[in-house]
């Protein structure tokens, strides 16, 4: 690789990195970040644990990294405040959707934070594994993982000593994913630095009800995937009033009428869907094309035990061909479009990418650590390296654009050096980025040409 496009990559991580430099504090922490976000953009054969980063990374030692993982008493909460602030100018927009999902990370032992037999999506089954639950954001401009917290099992905050020994903060309680994933995003809301008020998750989320309920009274608008079994009312229900009670007060409680119309499941709704009822609607663009799906919606009432609640919307979602059918509830209003309500649900998906690219490119699954605080240093710095590739991404977008528009120009002497750039793409964009081809080399060639 030529001098030039070398220096320019090397630039472009100096000036990330000192954006993000003043919040780890003194100077030897400042130097430590630097060098393990180089490590984790750097590729290996191996993990990116602290010893194989070490060795990737001029200057750097496995202890001092690790040291930096654990020990530290950097916090994280400034960094990811700074890190939406960061993504406000490249992603926020009006149509912006938040998404909740969790991952796991399969782990040996008995000793990392958080560890518990769980299921584990990554393999599929119940698993010895921890849990992460994240937030990202996404719009027409792109997405990204903003924010992440370690889900605790019951095992372990019952468990007061276990969570000291792993450096378990005393103020950290049981809190459900769900509660977990709320938490981010009045964090989020808090921070005011992305635009948005669209919420959609998958159906380990849609299916709770109370979850649904501090979505609406926290005033968000949702569009939550719930599971095939989930039941409504797709006609007004008929009720009576029954009296009940002992030798007390009478109560009268309500109950459906003997001739009133029964809740019925989503998925048999969407079963017998009418064929000629769906409409085919392209609500956004993918990493292959057009997201291009058949919808349907109809205002339903949602069951309680067995009794009618507030109205909403059931979406309907399957593909072209009629396969992988999926059902939504939704909060919005009334007169909300088909393509509003597809557009929202189908934004979940990004996160699935986020997750592949972070895992496969920047090691956010690739840590040792057992400790709290380790555990949400590296999520951290994992997040700030997906931003560091999200960047890249979108500066060779511009040059992409820039270079179309002037394609039909004769050439000129600059085309040359245009033409050398484009070997320049970095760092495993190119799961984002069709063009992006070449990060790693640049950083390993510019890591080699330190240590020279």
């Amino acid at each position: 690789m030529d001098t030039a496009t070398f220096d320019r990559v090397a630039e472009h991580f100096a000036a990330f990195h000192q954006h993000f430099a003043p919040y780890f504090g003194r100077p030897e922490a400042r130097n430590r970040s630097e060098q393990y976000l180089r490590g984790l953009l750097l590729q290996h054969a191996d993990r990116r644990n602290a010893e194989n980063l070490a060795e990737a990374v001029p200057g750097a030692t496995p202890r001092a990294l690790q040291r930096f993982l654990t020990e530290a008493p950097w916090s994280t909460a400034p960094i990811i405040d700074a890190l939406q602030q960061y993504f406000a100018p490249r992603l926020s927009a009006p149509d912006g959707v938040f998404v909740i999902d969790e991952s796991g990370f399969p782990k040996q032992g008995k000793h990392s934070v958080g560890v518990s037999p769980q299921y584990c999506g990554v393999l599929g089954k119940v698993a010895n594994c921890q849990m992460g639950v994240f937030l990202a954001y996404v719009s027409a401009r792109g997405h990204a993982l903003i924010d992440a917290r370690l889900f605790l099992p019951r095992v372990w905050t019952d468990d007061p000593e276990r969570c000291k020994r792993a450096g378990v903060p005393k103020d950290v309680t049981f809190a459900s994913k769900g509660d977990i994933g709320l938490a981010l995003l009045r964090q989020a809301r808090e921070r005011g630095h992305l635009q948005g008020h669209w919420v959609t998750a998958d159906e380990w989320y849609g299916r709770g009800a109370e979850f649904r309920d501090e979505l609406e009274q926290d005033g968000w608008r949702y569009v939550l995937q719930v599971p095939l079994d989930l039941e409504v009312f797709t006609e007004p229900a008929k009720l009576v009033m029954e009296q009940r009670g002992g030798r007390g007060r009478k109560r009268k409680r309500p109950r459906l009428a003997e001739d009133s119309p029964r809740p019925k499941a989503v998925g048999s709704i969407l079963q017998e869907w009418d064929a000629a009822a769906w409409k085919v609607l392209t609500v956004g663009q993918g990493a292959k094309g057009p997201l291009t799906y058949q919808f349907a919606a109809l205002r339903v009432w949602e069951s309680r035990a067995g009794l009618p609640e507030r109205a909403c919307w059931l979406v309907l979602r399957r593909n072209q061909d009629g396969s992988e059918g999926r059902c939504y509830l939704s909060n919005a209003p009334a007169e909300t479009s088909l393509w509003t309500l597809g557009r929202v649900c189908s934004r979940r998906w990004p996160i699935e990418t986020e997750f592949q690219i972070e895992k496969g490119e920047v090691g956010l699954d690739e840590y040792e650590v057992r400790s709290w605080r380790g555990w949400h240093h590296h999520m951290v710095l994992s997040l700030l390296a997906g931003a560091f590739l999200l960047t890249m991404q979108q500066e060779w977008e511009k040059k992409d654009a820039a270079g179309d528009a002037a394609a039909s120009e004769p050439p000129t002497p600059g085309v040359a050096a245009a033409a050398a750039l484009e070997c320049s793409r970095v760092v495993g964009v190119d799961a984002r980025h069709a063009a992006a081809q070449r990060a790693r080399q640049t950083l390993t060639s510019q890591a080699a040409a330190r240590q020279a």
